[in-house]
Formats: C-alpha cells, structure tokens, sequence
C-alpha cells in the first residue's frame, strides 16, 4: 500500500483518499475564508493529511492568540510530553504482521484535548492531554488499517478512511465518531458512512471543510457524488463522462475535461446545488504537456512545460502572463483566501505570489526538511500570517541556499531539523525550536504531580526524523512525530 508523492497539487484542508490500484465563492459573492488542502489522485492519499485540515487548521476569528502576539507565543516553549504508538500487547488483537511492527508517524490530528497519531502501518492511537496517557487504537478490527483521519468540525466527530484485509485492501471504508465517545473509548458509537458508494480504484473520498461537503468518486458507477458534511445528506451527482479532475474553491467546483491538442473544454460549477456558472475553454500550446490547472476564486492557473505561468480572470477574461523564467512550475501549492495569496513550494524552498504574478515574498531562513513538501510536516495557522515547519536546521555562519537542488545538503547537523515558524508576509523567522537551543528543556516533574508520560528521548532525540507535524492553536502546542513511531508535545 505505498503511498502516492505530492506533485503539482493543491494543498488546502480538504482531504482526498484515493482507492490503491491493485498490483501496485467566485461567482456569488461569498464563500468561506480558509485554507483547503487537497490531494492527488494518484495513488493512496493520507491527509488527506494533508494544509491540516492538514491539518492546517480551520480556528475561527476572535481565538486568544493574535498575529501581532507571534513571537511571544512560542516563548519560553519546552519538550512536555511523549507519547508512543506502539504497544507490544496489542498484537494479541491485531490479524496483520505490518501492524504490529513499530511505524512512523504520517499524520497527526487534534480535537479538543486529543491527539490522534496515524502510523504508516495504518494503526492509529488516541492519546489524552489531560491524563496524558493513550486512549485507545481507533483500529477497530483486526484487519483494518486506517489511511486517513479527518476532523468534522461541523459535528464535532473524527472520520476514519480504512481499507481492509478481507477485502483485499481494494475498497475504501469510512466511519464517523464523536469525539465524545472516543474519549470514553467507546468506538461502537462509531457509524459508517457512505455505504452504498463502491469506492474502489480510482474512486476517492474527498472532505471539504471550506464548503462542508464530501465529493466521492465510483468508478464502476460512473458518478461523482456530493453530501452535506454536516450531516452526510446526498446533495446531487455529476455523470462522469470526459470528465478528468474535479477542483474545488470555496462556492464553487471547478470541472476539467479531456483536453484537445488546442484547448482543454472547462466548467464551473456551483458547489451549493451543482449549477452550471460558466462553460469555456482555455487555450492552449500545442504539443506542450500541462503541467498543472488550478482554480482560486475567480482567478484560473494553467501552466504548460516550458510555457508562461497564465493567470486568467474567468469572470473578466482578463489574462496575466508570468514569465517561465520567473515562474518555475513548483511541485505545490496553497492557497491563502484571507490574504488573496497564495504558496509555492519547490525544491524544498517556499515563496509567496500575488494573482498579479508578483513574488510578495521569500522567506530567510526556512529550508524544509523533506523535498517533496508533505503537508504532514508542513501548518498555516487560521489567520494565514504563520508557516510552521520541519526545516533544516540553519547555520548562521553559513548563508542559506538559494534556490536549492533536491539533493543539495546545507550545513549542520544532516539527521537533526528544526520546527521554524516563520511570518508568511514578511518572510521572517520568528521562532525556532531546535537542538541548539541552550533553554530548550524537557520540563520537569512538578512536585504532586501524577498522569504523566515518561519522556525517554532527549530534545535531540526528538528533533530527528521529524515525519509529521500539527499546531494546536487553541491550546497553543505543536505535535510531532518521528520514524519510530513517538509523539512529542511541545509547549509553555
């Protein structure tokens, strides 16, 4: 069940899963302001991990912590907590041998006071902040191995996307249950949803949290099919003919048909009851693959091999053209709806664009760690004014790289990164939390106090192999994860 790379996608919390192939608001003036995430469609998509939902976080206005207070947030910040994945005694529950094998942490997820960390073997745990011990593993049957969480805001309840052994691994599950009964461990309040939809290869789910809906795909009926994410109520279907991809932003759903050698046919839809805005094509080189077609309000992205980057204003037909050699095609994006911007990522560097092709920013000192630019370690705070990442680590006696190769290697420590938290207008590194720090200790025990985990690992320890990363912002902590399938709570 290898997982499929990021390339050339969208990322924004809305998360895709797609079945493994076996053998391997623009038009009507309104819309939700956030970030949505998605997801290739090629291949087994977590994350739906995504940026976090993500997973970038959806925190609505008026929450304590405010731009202007950035640095002071992450002030006097400390290793408080480690919680780990793997427990040998659950292997007398578990039907599969890759699940009961220590596995590194692809995604994490909060709600409220839990954390839920998904390994890459498909086992999931749910830890507590306020007893700081393991709840439970969501993995309710032995053969089940869970690809993807999402956390629906809207009813409070955590979605599991599974695929199990009985069936091959061929057939995406999913399951909704309340946070409330996961607290109490009693995930046979779960439900399960979806049931008559035959999401095998190349079906997906998709959840859209900007709009609140769920986009499912049948491939053996030929039908995408849309429901309310508040209360999974069908809403309408799209047949599927010519149809290649589906993008979605907020109000509205982005149709792209088989393209000819002169034009790519298009629609917009709205994503309210499925009504057709506006049917045009786009124009195109010919002989010159696509690199990437993307869709942010009004505002159309079309980029072809070795072309100008076009930035078409579907509702004017004004047209924008950025020079390929300012514009190199990068391997993803997010869009940032508060600030009418939007997020390049390529080779591991990060930069910022205006819809006037302009670049508004480069960031000093935030060279990622992982080249194909994972969401998992990746979280743009609900007022768009932080990135929070897993960088490599800065030399300040070296200068930074300037538009590096994947391969190149910055100075420092080559096994040990930092979480950098840099302001996304400006460019600037705010806070870092790394192994250098003298003042960046493991806090202590206090005296009286009981329920907490037994922190094995040095602030080294736990700054290596960082594989995923969440920023509770309410409870203003970071959650990491590493190879070994540990998970480390950062926090003042």
């Amino acid at each position: 069940m290898d997982r499929a790379t990021l390339k050339r996608s969208l990322l924004r919390p809305r998360k895709r899963v797609t079945a493994k192939q076996r053998g391997s608001a623009a038009f009507n003036g309104s819309g939700p302001s956030a970030l949505r995430k998605r997801r290739n469609r090629e291949g087994l998509l977590n994350s739906v991990r995504k940026l976090h939902c993500r997973e970038l976080g959806m925190r609505t206005r008026g929450a304590r912590w405010s731009p202007s207070s950035g640095p002071e947030r992450f002030r006097n910040i400390q290793l408080q907590e480690e919680f780990d994945t793997y427990d040998h005694t659950v292997h007398l529950f578990l039907q599969l041998q890759f699940l009961r094998k220590r596995s590194k942490i692809i995604e994490i997820v909060a709600a409220k006071d839990i954390i839920f960390a998904l390994a890459q073997s498909g086992l999931c745990a749910a830890f507590s902040r306020t007893t700081n011990k393991r709840i439970c593993f969501l993995n309710l049957s032995p053969d089940e191995v869970i690809r993807s969480l999402f956390y629906n805001k809207n009813n409070d309840s955590l979605i599991t996307v599974s695929v199990y052994a009985s069936d091959h691994f061929s057939s995406l599950k999913c399951r909704t249950t309340p946070i409330e009964y996961i607290r109490r461990n009693k995930l046979d309040a779960g439900i399960p949803l979806f049931v008559t939809e035959s999401l095998k290869w190349p079906g997906f789910v998709e959840f859209d949290d900007v709009n609140g809906k769920v986009l499912t795909y049948s491939a053996q009926d030929g039908i995408y099919k849309v429901y309310d994410l508040k209360n999974y109520n069908y809403l309408y279907h799209i047949p599927d003919k010519n149809v290649q991809e589906i993008k979605i932003s907020p109000g509205i759903m982005l149709l792209i048909f088989e393209k000819t050698p002169s034009h790519v046919p298009l629609q917009i839809l709205s994503i309210e009851d499925g009504s057709v805005l506006k049917t045009f094509n786009h124009l195109l080189h010919k002989n010159k693959k696509v690199d990437f077609i993307e869709q942010f309000n009004e505002k159309l992205l079309v980029k072809q091999e070795g072309e100008n980057l076009q930035i078409l204003d579907v509702r004017s037909s004004e047209l924008t053209e950025v020079s390929s050699t300012d514009f190199l095609t990068p391997s993803a994006f997010i869009f940032l709806y508060e600030n009418n911007l939007f997020l390049t990522f390529r080779n591991r560097t990060v930069a910022v664009w205006n819809f006037r092709g302009e670049l508004v920013t480069s960031f000093e000192d935030h060279l990622l760690w992982h080249p194909d630019c994972s969401t998992n370690n990746i979280y743009i705070t609900s007022e768009q004014d932080l990135i929070i990442s897993y960088c490599k680590a800065h030399d300040p006696s070296h200068p930074p790289l300037q538009s590096p190769s994947p391969s190149d290697e910055p100075p420092g420590d080559a096994t040990v990164g930092s979480i950098n938290m840099s302001n996304i207008l400006t460019g600037k590194c705010i806070a870092k939390i790394s192994a250098n720090d003298p003042e960046l200790r493991i806090r202590p025990t206090r005296r009286g106090e009981t329920g907490r985990s037994c922190i094995r690992s040095t602030v080294h320890e736990a700054l290596e192999d960082v594989t995923a990363l969440f920023y509770d912002e309410d409870r203003n902590e970071i959650y990491t994860g590493n190879k070994y399938g540990l998970v480390h709570v950062w926090s003042n």
